[in-house]
């Protein structure tokens, strides 16, 4: 008896002895772990302790204290965050840049046009286009306007300019009387009747205003894509996901596993769960990016602004030319209609007016046309974009994903067995779900409230909207109309109203909008 009460003496000192070393393995790792993200080591131990306190973390012995546990928790959010920066940088660099390219280009290019045009009319007509060189300033200061969110009827301003141009036309062409401002009016009545200048303005007018409306309305879509992109990436990290994010990233730390990563498809399923909403905002966006790529392809082709405003001076000379040639017939029709005007007193020149608008007119050569955009062209901005967008559908969906596959966030899919699947190393055998609010509700790592979509990611989903839709009515030539931005607040871009909420968080206002017909 004596022998065996000395053997169960012996056994018990050795379980002591075990169990004491399996309670006193060393945070040595941790602790250096731990201090490089910044922590310090104060009351970080030295050796495990009883787990007991931790709420995230499994329980058991631990490397971390309560403190520890809240604070790597402000950590894991902190670097969620990053990581969703990160991933989502180059879709938002992508609108930001594009966006400031082809806004750069249009203005330039409208800019250019203007000042072609009056270079060339100051060289061909001289003093008379100098005398009425408002008329084509306020053209182009009403192009301008609209090109930047004012509300202006594109169809009107360029009938008001053929108006316009014939009534001063007509005053130089019969100098020698005098006409009153009714009297003015009413040659304007005969514009459409007569075709004082051909064709050029009906064709003229179906070419610009189709361009515009592409162009405003393609940049307008870059300003919102930008906009979606830089909001959705900037995620409100709930409770839930917060603890979800603290078991994935920093419970091995607890664990005593500072550099054990997590498995891939345990990631997936926090992520899938922290990012359901942002995955529901992926239809729409696809339908918005389907939608841009359409009014690109318009942009390169039928309704191009480069193709249409470049030969702009071209077809104006022409236009006045076709006056010039059918001013006897014009003169004749309108003194008919409008009765015979009261001479002026003076003596209409024999050459002169004639003469000027004789002139021959010559365009620039291809080296003496200014450039835009720093030599750009509009094909090759277009073809860069395209490809751009294409790239970026599905983003939304499939960022968990992009997250994931990180080497720096996860063991990789070839280490399924060394990789911490949220209590221990080992493989993760829960199914990872499908993307969505709705498919997280028995998410095993997140727990996700199905019923309370996101009310920010939702006004983010008509935005895409609206601006899908506007889109659409472009690659048709139909306009849409908003509040005229340069009688709203400063607040007003391109026409859309943007307001602050409560939380100080940007948030587009859609005033109604009203159709303009399209111009075929």
């Amino acid at each position: 008896m004596r022998g065996s009460g000395a053997l169960l003496c012996a056994l018990s000192a050795l379980c002591v002895s075990v169990g004491a070393e399996l309670k006193a393995r060393s945070c040595g790792d941790v602790r250096q772990a731990y201090t490089s993200k910044g922590f310090s080591l104060v009351n970080v131990p030295h050796q495990e302790i009883s787990g007991e306190h931790l709420r995230i973390c499994p329980q058991g012995y631990t490397c971390c204290t309560s403190e520890m546990e809240e604070k790597l928790n402000q950590q894991s959010k902190l670097e969620f965050e990053n990581l969703l920066d990160e991933t989502s940088h180059s879709l938002r660099t992508t609108f930001v840049s594009r966006h400031k390219k082809f806004d750069e280009f249009f203005l330039e290019l409208l800019e250019n046009t203007e000042k072609s045009l009056n270079d060339m009319f100051v060289r061909t007509y001289g003093k008379l286009y100098m005398q009425n060189a408002d008329v084509f300033q306020d053209l182009f200061a009403e192009l301008k306007r609209y090109y930047t969110g004012g509300n202006v009827n594109l169809e009107e301003t360029l009938n008001d300019f053929w108006v316009q141009l014939l009534e001063r036309m007509f005053k130089l062409l019969n100098s020698q009387y005098h006409f009153s401002d009714d009297y003015l009016e009413c040659v304007s009545k005969y514009t459409d009747q007569l075709k004082p200048f051909g064709d050029v303005p009906r064709k003229l007018k179906a070419q610009v205003t189709r361009a515009f409306i592409a162009a405003r309305t393609f940049v307008q879509g870059l300003m919102v894509g930008r906009e979606v992109a830089n909001r959705v990436s900037k995620v409100s990290v709930t409770p839930a996901c917060a603890r979800a994010l603290t078991k994935l990233l920093y419970c091995p730390y607890c664990r005593a596993l500072p550099s054990l990563k997590p498995c891939v498809n345990y990631c997936l399923n926090v992520m899938k769960g922290c990012l359901a909403n942002q995955a529901d905002l992926d239809p729409e966006w696809n339908l918005f990016i389907d939608a841009m790529l359409q009014v690109a392809e318009k942009l390169e082709g039928p309704f191009s602004i480069e193709s249409v405003m470049e030969p702009i001076d071209v077809k104006i000379s022409e236009a006045i030319m076709n006056m010039q040639d059918n001013s006897v017939q014009v003169s004749s029709k309108v003194f008919q209609g409008c009765g015979q005007p009261k001479p002026s007193g003076m003596v209409r020149s024999a050459r002169g007016i004639s003469d000027v608008f004789n002139a021959r007119f010559r365009p620039y050569s291809p080296e003496e046309q200014p450039t835009t955009a720093a030599g750009s062209s509009l094909d090759r901005l277009v073809v860069d974009i395209k490809e751009k967008l294409k790239q970026s559908k599905k983003f939304w969906s499939t960022l968990p994903d992009g997250i994931c596959k990180q080497d720096k966030v996860t063991a990789g899919e070839a280490n399924e067995e060394q990789c911490w699947n949220g209590h221990s190393q080992g493989r993760y055998f829960p199914e990872v779900l499908k993307d969505g609010l709705t498919n997280q509700l028995n998410n095993p790592e997140v727990e996700v409230d199905i019923t309370r979509p996101d009310t920010f990611i939702r006004q983010q989903i008509m935005a895409l909207r609206v601006m899908t839709n506007k889109l659409k009515n472009a690659y048709n030539g139909n306009d849409i109309f908003f509040q005229d931005s340069s009688k709203s607040s400063p607040q007003s871009v391109f026409g859309f109203q943007v307001t602050l909420s409560s939380k100080g968080a940007l948030i587009f206002v859609f005033p109604t909008a009203k159709f303009i017909p399209r111009i075929t």
